[in-house]
Order: structure tokens, then sequence, then C-alpha cells
């Protein structure tokens, strides 16, 4: 039953608890997971290089700690050479050695580089992009997955792998592909059109349900089959907003349930765990490619000025398989680089504290990209350990530092947990869909990309010193105290219902702007401003208007700061709190920041974003403000760019984690009866921390 705005908020009320499992949430609840050690690892490519050589890698591999490799995803065409001749011995091989040599191994699906065989004189099996331009074999990424043919070779080689390597003694886990859809976005090949139209008629069950729901007669586009609904190509103007989101949904769902069906084929013949390399900017639909994955896995090459990153990602992917921890399982040992580009080399020092502060936020697994200095193809100018001529590479003496630091963290970490945050920032892959079709307001300095402005207020709340995490739209919200939503242009009936319940419960739910203001086909809500979130909020909103370049302000917890962006301008029914008021411009004196109380809780919708520099002391005013009033804990006194991560250990005591990120060394104010992890001895009442280094400290009274 569709439940109307005012029918959602009785029913919350009422019923106090209600079932809500995630839209996106795993099949199976995963079990708790302890590490029984840290992972400090390499990528290796045996079939770049003479075998013989594995025997003096294995010799430089022990003299810096590594203590596991990940290889095998680009090495299809070595295995298979011809179609349906599948080997590999090769990689049985070198698995022998490495096992021997006490060195575990993580195996990849080959599937990132289809062999020319498999689409050569076959453009149908190849990526079509949306220019309608066929992308030819050469580099990767280059396959259509929507291919039967295609998913039948990826399928044929993952089986074979599986069976032969997925009970080796040196194997620990699965990688599906490699940095899936990292270069190509949708797909518009005809296999990809076909299963479209397949799609859309699985979702709407009628074409007349899809007319409605999309409001077809807008320019003649009213539809009398689903094969007739185009894919968005070239056309004259726009698409309607509804098939391109649908369109960018599909691609990005039907490469995760692609990742699924890799999973299900090598949990058949092997009961190691698998994961995936992801990243924020991948086009692929990350809550759902969950459920593939029993841990969680990223890549980031970061420079020193880019360390937010490394926070975000392992806050993110973190919360992604929540009671496993995840993987760090590609970044530079000194730069990135590729043709015609490269990253600055990493200050001496920020390795190790980029390893310190993954380790400590959850991670098991700290991993470089790559080995040896690929000496051919176009990542020639990236670094790696050991140089294409066998020398030490540039990161060489700083990768031995790690080693060294794994050996120091491993006994303090194995048998404790990350505490769970009490602030959470939620990401939404349909809100990302959404905002790809219709971007943001455009605003000097404001981040163009839905998950810049994730990675927005999580560097805020991180500055301010909460303990945080990024949650999948589809997460529990168990344990959060504040859960702040921007960005999410469409409320569902099932999120609103969870947010019902958190908020009864005593939570605070900060919805930020332009979140509410699209429904779920990406259309225009005809009921209420904003949908759902009228009613949550206990508003009427009034207009929904941009404010940017209107030199609009607005006075809120006692400051008056520039408002841009797109702005819902509400009224605050009865029993709500006007927040925040326009002072100045067409919408003045209209609330845009409101509050209201609902069961033991509160809603609180900021509908305007207050502007850049001059704006920021009022998005920490709200955080803190609303922080206070929920109960937050875990709010720690340190300087920006020094990152307190709380773990708790077996005798139920806190260890504080703190690593110095930025380069410029911090200060942390702590409580009484603080000792040193490592030595014992106590910690005066203000730490100071070095330049990228770490310290771990023990609160006995916690």
């Amino acid at each position: 039953m569709s439940l109307d705005r005012r029918q959602l908020l009785k029913l919350g009320v009422a019923a106090g608890t209600l079932p809500l499992p995630g839209l996106y949430a795993q099949a199976s609840t995963t079990l708790p997971y302890q590490s029984k050690k840290l992972y400090h690892g390499v990528c290796l490519y045996p079939e770049l290089w003479p075998e013989e050589d594995i025997d003096r890698d294995i010799v430089e591999m022990k003299k810096l700690g590594i203590n596991v490799v990940r290889m095998g995803e680009f090495i299809w065409s070595t295995v298979e050479p011809k179609e349906g001749k599948i080997s590999y011995a090769l990689l049985e091989r070198v698995m022998d050695k490495l096992y021997a040599a006490g060195i575990d191994v993580v195996l990849c699906t080959p599937t990132a580089t289809p062999p020319v065989w498999l689409t050569h004189n076959h453009p149908e099996r190849l990526h079509k992009n949306a220019e309608g331009e066929i992308l030819i074999h050469g580099a990767r990424q280059h396959a259509s997955y929507e291919h039967p043919a295609v998913r039948k070779a990826c399928f044929r080689v993952i089986k074979v792998l599986a069976k032969t390597l997925g009970k080796h003694p040196s194997l620990i886990g699965w990688q599906i592909d490699n940095e899936m859809k990292a270069h190509v976005a949708e797909d518009f090949s005809e296999a990809a059109i076909k299963n479209w139209h397949k799609w859309l008629e699985k979702r709407f069950g009628s074409i007349d349900a899809l007319n409605k729901a999309w409001g077809t007669h807008m320019w003649s586009q009213y539809y009398q089959r689903f094969d007739q609904v185009p894919a968005p190509l070239k056309t004259p103007f726009i698409h309607n907003a509804s098939l391109s989101t649908a369109y960018k949904m599909f691609c990005r769902e039907s490469v995760a349930d692609f990742m699924k069906q890799q999973s299900d084929i090598l949990k058949t013949y092997s009961d190691k765990p698998v994961t995936h390399n992801d990243n924020p900017a991948f086009n692929i639909h990350h809550e759902r490619s969950m459920r593939a994955q029993d841990f969680a896995s990223y890549d980031v090459y970061a420079t020193s000025e880019q360390w937010g990153a490394l926070v975000f990602r392992s806050d993110f992917y973190r919360a992604a398989i929540p009671g496993r921890p995840f993987w760090l399982m590609e970044t530079s040992s000194a730069h990135n680089g590729w043709l015609g580009h490269h990253q600055v080399m990493h200050p001496k020092g920020f390795l190790t504290a980029e390893a310190a502060v993954v380790y400590s936020l959850g991670g098991e697994g700290f991993c470089y990209w790559l080995w040896r200095q690929q000496r051919t193809g176009a990542e020639l100018p990236h670094s790696a350990v050991m140089s294409a001529w066998y020398k030490p590479g540039v990161g060489y003496s700083e990768v031995q530092k790690v080693g060294k630091l794994r050996e120091r963290l491993e006994p303090l970490l194995i048998g404790t947990q990350v505490i769970a945050p009490e602030i959470a920032v939620t990401y939404s892959d349909h809100a990302r869909a959404m905002v790809e079709t219709e971007g943001f307001d455009k605003r000097e300095g404001f981040p163009s990309r839905y998950r810049g402005v994730i990675e927005l207020w999580h560097s805020i709340i991180r500055d301010e010193g909460y303990h945080r995490e990024v949650r999948f739209e589809g997460a529990d919200l168990t344990g959060l105290k504040v859960l702040f939503t921007p960005g999410m242009p469409y409320v569902s009936e099932e999120f609103a219902r969870r947010i019902v319940e958190f908020v009864n419960a005593g939570g605070t739910w900060i919805a930020g702007p332009v979140t509410g203001t699209r429904g779920r086909e990406h259309t225009v809500p005809t009921d209420a401003g904003l949908g759902l979130v009228d009613s949550l909020a206990g508003v009427t909103t009034n207009f929904i208007a941009p404010l940017t370049k209107t030199k609009t302000s607005g006075r809120a917890l006692g400051l008056s700061v520039p408002l841009s962006g797109w702005c819902a301008a509400m009224t605050p029914d009865e029993g709500t709190k006007s927040i925040g008021v326009i002072e100045s411009g067409a919408l003045a004196g209209q609330c845009f920041i409101s509050e209201r109380q609902l069961g033991a809780g509160r809603v609180v919708i900021l509908g305007a974003q207050p502007h850049g520099d001059e704006g920021l002391p009022l998005i920490k005013k709200l955080v803190n403000h609303y922080a206070g009033l929920a109960g937050v804990k875990q709010r720690y006194k340190a300087s920006p760019g020094t990152i307190v991560c709380p773990r708790l250990r077996s005798d139920g005591s806190e260890m504080w984690m703190v690593v110095n990120m930025d380069g410029k060394g911090g200060e942390l104010s702590l409580p009484a009866g603080v000792s040193d992890a490592e030595t014992g001895e106590a910690v005066s009442n203000t730490l100071n921390i070095p330049s990228y280094q770490w310290r771990a400290l023990i609160l006995r009274g916690a």
C-alpha cells in the first residue's frame, strides 16, 4: 500500500517499531569476524616477467614484511590463449612458492581484460559509450558484460580458476574483476539495450505503468511497448530525467548482479571470502555490489594533500559490510602515474601515516600497486616497490617502515574492535544517479559531484573532532544518535519508515539541501514540495528556488551567513520550530531551517546551503548543536588533520589510536588516567603528535 505523507507520520508515531530491512542489504547477516593478523601486501604480475624471478621476489618481499600477494586480475590471455584452452599452471607454481615462504595470496577473477579472441570481429560484444562509439580491444573494460557470449566466457574462466586453485593452501581470499567500471560508464550496446527493456518490464509490469510514472505525454514521448523505450543516447536536446536516471540504475544494478554471479561460482568450489577493489567514483551500484562480497576493499591513490580521501573511504567501507574489516587493496608506494600524467611524490613519513590510519580505522590489509614497475603498457610512470631494472624503488625504504609498523600495530589491534560511531552521513546510489542526471545548482566552491557533497559533510564532522561513519541508504541505523542526509533528492517510503523508527527512539535526523525534492522516478512531487519529508519534518514547503548569486543571507543559531544553491523555503506547522530564517532577497522571512520533536528525537531540515567559507561557521555550529542535544560522546579535542579512532579492548577499556595525517603535527587534549599502550607510561593531558606520527593510548577509566 502506498502511503501519503500524513499517513506515514501517523503510522510511524503509532507503531513505534517498524520492520525495516535495507532495500539493498545483504541477503544474509555477516557474522562478527575477528582478525588474526594484519596484512601488508603487493600486487604481483608473474605473467609479465621470467618465472625464475619469483624466487628473488620472495626474498625481497620477506625483507619488507610483505605477507600477502594479490594477482591474476589481468592474466586472462595468458591462461586462455585460445578459446576453451585454459591452464592456471603458472599461478599454481607461483602460489606453491609463496606458500612455502609463508606469504598468503588473494586471487582475482581475470574478467577486467578479456582476450582478443573474444572480441575480434565481434563488435557486438564490445562496450558502446553514450556517444555511440564502440570501444575496441587494447586497454581494459572494453567488453560488454551484457552480451551473453562475454558472460559465458567470463563464467567459464572463473569456474576453472575456482576448481583449480580454490583449495590451494596459500589462498586466503578472492577479488572479483578489478576496479569495476572505473574507465567506462553506461553500456549502450545492443545487448545492453535488450536487457534494459527486460529490466523495465520487470520494474513496471506494464507499459502503461511506465508511461504514467514518467509522464511520457511530455513532448510526445508516449510508448506502446517496452522495446520502443530508447536508451539515452544522443538526442536533439535532453532526455526525460526519468529515463536518464533509470538507465544509470539499470546499468549499475546489472554490473552488481554480474559480480554476484561471479561470487556464486567462486563459492561453489571455494570457502574463501570474496571482495572487490572498489572506489566511490566507479560506475556501479556500490550498495548492491556488497551482496557479492564478504568483506569490502577499496583503492586510493591520494597525495599527501588528499589524505582526507583515506579517512573518508575507510569510514565508508568499514560500514559497508558490518562486522568485517575492510582492506585498502591498492595504493602507491611513492606516486601515481600513467602515460601523460603523474602525481607528486609522497613526503617522507606519509606512507606510514597512511597505513597507520587505515589499520586504526578498521583495515585488515594495506597493499601497494605494484611490486615491480611496468616495463610496458600504459602505466610506465607509476611508482613501484622495485624498479623495472630490479633496484629498490623510490618508496622502498618507506615500504620497509610500513612493514615495521605492521609488526608494532598487530599486537595492539588484534583482539580489539573499532567502536561503532554515533554520527553517520548517508550515501545513496540512487541519489548519485539523480544528481548526475540533474546536477546541483552551480556555485563557486561547491562540489559538482554527489560524492563530493558527502565528502564535504564528512570532512566537516571529522574536523570538528567526531568519530563518524558513512552508511548506505539501506544500512542499519542502530546505535546512531545523529544521521546527516545531504543531497538525497528522493526519500522513499522505506527510508522514511526507518527514519521514523530512528527518530522515535531518540535519534536526530538532519536532512540537508535538495533532500526530498524529487520522486522515485525523478519527477517533481505533487503532494508536497519535499514529498514525504514535509510530513516527517512538520513543515509546508512554499517554494524551491535557487539562491545562487542572489546575495541572500539567512540567520540561525545566532549567526548570519550567505546562502546559495537550491533552497526549500518553508512554513513550520504547529509544533515545529523555525531555527533559521532567510533575512534578505526574494524569499525573505521564510524558514530555511526547521526542527520538529518526534517521539524521543528530532527531525531537522536544512533547506539551503550556507555558502563557502563564510557559511562554514553555521554548518559547524549546526553539527555541534545537534550532536550536543543528541548526547553524542565521541568527540575528541584534536587539531584538524589529526585523526582519533576509538577501539574497544577485550578487557572493556578503550584504546585511542591517534594519527597525524596533514604533516603539520597535531595536538590532542586528554582526560586523566591515560597511558601509552606500548610502554604503559602515563601520558599528560595534552598530547603532541609530530608530523605523520601515531600513538596508541589506553583509557583505564573508560
